[in-house]
């Protein structure tokens, strides 16, 4: 069994996450989901303003067909060392230190990296200012 992980925030939950976990579904037979942690996003983005919890993110991500598990995670080059998978499924834009690591992580023990495009149209910045209207 191929398990495929994919990774984010998904506060503002909408088509192209759904679609990113489509495609990312599509890459083999099971999709784990990492939601991350509230707490990290805060430390990092005090000015975030977050709509839902942790909690209330991963139960609307794990009601979503395509995905088969949701795991939190707080550092993603340090926490995906300890999930089972073999693809790495990830945005163009996750491209921060973080994810830089994680990659060599997965080039250096035998986990496939497959970048998934963005959905044009839509994004959550884009409805963070639709929202401010």
């Amino acid at each position: 069994m191929k398990t495929i992980l994919t990774v984010g925030v998904y506060d503002m939950l909408h088509i192209g996450h759904i679609l990113l976990f489509k495609k990312a579904k599509e890459l083999g037979d099971r999709l784990v989901v990492a939601v991350q942690d509230e707490s990290v996003i805060l430390k990092y983005k005090p000015q975030a303003k977050m709509i839902y919890s942790t909690e209330e993110r991963c139960y609307m991500v794990s009601a979503i067909k395509y995905v088969d598990e949701v795991v939190v995670y707080k550092d993603v080059d340090k926490d995906i060392q300890h999930i089972d998978f073999d693809v790495f499924a990830k945005g163009p834009d996750q491209s921060h230190k973080g994810f830089q690591n994680a990659v060599k992580w997965c080039e250096e023990h035998g986990k496939e990296v497959v970048v998934i495009p963005r959905t044009e149209g839509i994004s959550s910045t884009m409805l963070r200012e639709y929202k401010k209207k």
